[in-house]
């Protein structure tokens, strides 16, 4: 569609977006302790062109631990460093809300920022919304779709904490609160049910005691991948975060709405969860397939676009090393934050995940069908899933998983598996493999399954390219782990052919 015009209608009445305050207070809610629960607000506001307050934000997270924080104690260190954390957060919350107008100027008043991250936070912003902008068919680029201001004000605008004062961050040391925790974010997909399952490898017998999951608003599919690791919902980190009912409202009429980049957002909240919960780690479940884009450069009018920018190595490393300059202020305290699945393509992570059979009936990746926790069966995220399982997996199975459905044989989705095969430039916009994984799959499976759309793959020109087993099962290098999990996957999995292409 495009709504350009729209755009610079919105950009015209509503001129100015402002990150006004943000607060965070340690609470008792649902009969937690007050030490184990953390809430942390945002007040964002849209000015209209004549100055006046056209709309007012206020988004906020509950983050319960499933034990006490050496943070909920009311230190100065401590505030200090929840303070630094709490404003971040409030940098990635609003993009969801400036969406809604795409304000040429943005004002954040209640923190400071060096122009070294202002220019960091306008890449992040920019490459997070590349999707938004390519769908909506907004033409901009990096320079002029905002201007980043900082004002930092005085008399209560300022930093809100629960003291109610602005402090600045300050290095210390707490390595002797620090432990060996391991936060572990929890999708409800294969990825993460992976990632636990080669966590628990390395760490046991003491994984139960180590590995802490992460879930952001919980859902039938993340509770029970974690209740089949073996993990009760009374050993997990829980985040409720909740959308500001004006922004949905705004939505329903008609403003401009779009994808954000929501793992940035998971980064931060769970930099918090690492901090308070004094994990070392924080492991995430991306592979190397998050880095291809798209959207080609130049393919159909695209500048690249990639839907799964903030799950890519890239952004994997420009957030480590913003965490350790800003976050945490090149102190020893910073957790690392890696993708553990990262060497992996998205078939080597499914071959894996095909030897747990025990996540099948649980496990739920299709955005359609999270609210209800199904596979709707009628999407590319499940087209995608059914083919990548399909040369592990028996097609009865594979059914079982997908309701009794072959989706290999619903030739309404042949727009969506063009799409996925690359017999057109654009993938879905969907967190799916490359292209050659893809293809891979599809000719590994042409003899054991049957359907349309396998006929249909015969017909295109994709289907001729040669395959490599090697080049889909090889480790990437281009991978951010710490030795003791690099030297784990150089001694377990390896390049290999066919069915003993991992140990």
């Amino acid at each position: 569609m495009s709504n350009h015009p729209k755009f610079i209608s919105l950009r015209r009445d509503y001129p100015k977006f402002i990150y006004e305050s943000y607060a965070w207070k340690w609470v008792d809610i649902d009969g937690i302790a007050e030490k184990r629960t953390l809430r942390i607000s945002f007040v964002f506001k849209v000015l209209d062109a004549g100055g006046n307050e056209a709309f007012v934000f206020e988004p906020s997270v509950l983050l319960s631990l499933p034990f006490d924080s050496p943070y909920s104690e009311s230190e100065a260190h401590n505030n200090s460093q929840i303070n630094t954390l709490a404003f971040n957060c409030g940098m990635i919350e609003m993009i969801s809300c400036w969406k809604a107008t795409c304000s040429p100027v943005t004002q954040v008043i209640c923190g400071t920022l060096t122009d070294e991250q202002q220019a960091w936070w306008k890449r992040i912003y920019f490459n997070g919304l590349g999707e938004f902008f390519y769908v909506n068919g907004i033409d901009t680029d990096c320079e002029w779709f905002m201007r980043l201001q900082n004002i930092v004000q005085t008399g209560g605008k300022a930093i809100n904490t629960e003291q109610g004062k602005a402090q600045n961050c300050t290095e210390y040391n707490i390595a002797d609160k620090a432990n060996e925790k391991i936060l572990v974010p929890v999708g409800g997909g294969k990825d993460s049910c992976v990632t636990l399952e080669l966590l628990k490898k390395i760490y046991r017998p003491r994984d139960r005691e180590i590995l802490v999951p992460f879930i952001i608003n919980p859902r039938k599919a993340t509770e029970k991948c974690c209740e089949k690791a073996g993990f009760a919902m009374s050993d997990v980190v829980v985040m409720y975060r909740t959308i500001d009912p004006l922004l949905l409202e705004m939505n329903r009429r008609g403003f401009l709405n779009g994808h954000t980049p929501f793992s940035a957002m998971l980064a931060f909240y769970s930099t918090v969860a690492a901090t308070l919960a004094g994990a070392k780690y924080i492991v995430l479940s991306n592979e190397s397939s998050a880095n291809e884009a798209t959207v080609t450069a130049g393919s159909a009018g695209g500048n690249g676009v990639n839907h799964q920018y903030s799950k890519s190595f890239e952004f994997e490393t420009d957030f480590q090393l913003y965490a350790e300059k800003f976050l945490f202020h090149n102190n020893t305290t910073c957790p690392k934050y890696f993708s553990l699945l990262r060497p992996f393509s998205e078939a080597h992570i499914a071959k894996i995940f095909s030897q747990y059979p025990q996540y099948f009936d649980v496990f739920k990746s299709c955005n359609v069908g999270s609210k209800t926790d199904s596979w709707c069966g009628h999407c590319a995220k499940c087209l995608f899933v059914y083919i990548i399982l399909a040369p592990f997996l028996p097609p009865e199975t594979l059914r079982k998983i997908f309701n009794g459905k072959n989706l290999l044989d619903d030739i309404s989705l042949q727009k969506e598996f063009d799409e996925l095969a690359g017999a057109v430039n654009i993938k879905p916009f969907e967190c799916v493999g490359t292209v050659d994984e893809i293809n891979w799959a599809l000719q590994q499976i042409s003899e054991k399954h049957s359907g349309i759309l396998l006929d249909h793959y015969k017909t295109l020109a994709v289907s001729k390219i040669p395959q490599l087993t090697e080049k889909i099962f090889a480790l990437t290098p281009d991978h951010a782990l710490p030795p003791l999990f690099e030297d784990f996957f150089k001694n377990n999995y390896y390049v290999g052919k066919g069915e003993d292409s991992c140990c």
